[in-house]
């Protein structure tokens, strides 16, 4: 039976009251194997064999397809389509292109997104009953906004931390993930901010500004 999770949000617009929204407990993860056992059970009709075979097909052909430029749609599952991004290395451009050419060799397929199907969607609220769960609340700094930006500063100041990295602001502070990545991307668009960032993704980090 599925549990479902009361999580509080963070209140980005200050507005001072405390949001949530609903998600699913997650019991665990079903593997391919697991789920072909699933599939393949005695009396199903369906070979485990050939629905490994049908399986593997099935992930070569989407690559392929979607490599191609196509959108692939599988009925009662979705719509399957790649997404590009710029690589490693290299600089977003902006859409007047003042930024440093772009071609096709600092580009790459980075993901693959997926929009579920309405049947899926409907089946498996049909067949979902859900129990109530656990409620998630928000760590919350005993900290002020100001104190914990100084934080930063002053962990950046140790010669000890030439660098520091969002979990590293997170365990500073006590704050959660999202909330941390809003202050410190707020910090550093001021014209008085003592910090700055190189890198981006997850190689992004922050340093002392003047120190790069």
């Amino acid at each position: 039976m599925a549990k479902y999770i009361k999580q509080e949000m963070t209140d980005l617009h200050n507005t001072g009251k405390q949001q949530c929204y609903y998600r699913m407990e997650i019991e665990r993860n079903i593997s391919t194997q697991e789920l072909i056992d699933r599939m393949s059970h005695p009396g199903s009709g369906i070979d485990r064999a050939r629905a490994v075979q049908v399986i593997t097909a099935l992930g070569e052909t989407l690559a392929q397809l979607m490599a191609g430029g196509y959108s692939v749609t599988l009925d009662g599952i979705g719509t399957f389509n790649a997404t590009v991004g710029v690589r490693k290395g290299h600089q977003q451009d902006d859409i007047d292109g003042s930024e440093p050419k772009r071609n096709a060799t600092t580009l790459e397929v980075d993901g693959v997104n997926y929009r579920p199907d309405k049947m899926l969607v409907m089946n498996t609220n049909r067949l979902c009953n859900l129990t109530k769960g656990s409620v998630n609340r928000l760590h919350r700094s005993p900290h002020t906004k100001e104190e914990r930006l100084q934080m930063a500063v002053d962990y950046l100041s140790d010669p000890s931390h030439p660098i520091m990295r969002l979990k590293d602001y997170i365990r500073l502070t006590g704050i959660s993930r999202t909330q941390a990545s809003i202050e410190l991307k707020e910090y550093r668009s001021r014209p008085d901010a003592k910090i700055e960032y190189v890198g981006k993704g997850a190689g992004l980090v922050y340093v002392r500004k003047g120190d790069i």
